[in-house]
């Protein structure tokens, strides 16, 4: 892997991040109001399972 494709890689995301609030401000603050009120370990294991998938999906493209 080279820093180019880090590179696009962080901008895809920060593409992707974009989107719920351009579309749809309102319902992107009331889930970011929820997800304020769960506790870190919650938070944690939604992040770990976002890793988790995340790298499995990128070990089945490739």
């Amino acid at each position: 892997m080279n820093w180019h494709n880090l590179e696009i890689a962080l901008c895809l995301v920060l593409v992707v991040e974009g989107i719920m609030p351009f579309l749809a401000p309102d319902k992107w603050r009331t889930t970011v109001q929820s997800i304020l009120e769960l506790s870190d370990s919650t938070i944690r294991r939604i992040g770990l399972a976002s890793m988790v998938v995340g790298t499995l999906l990128l070990y089945l493209i490739n």
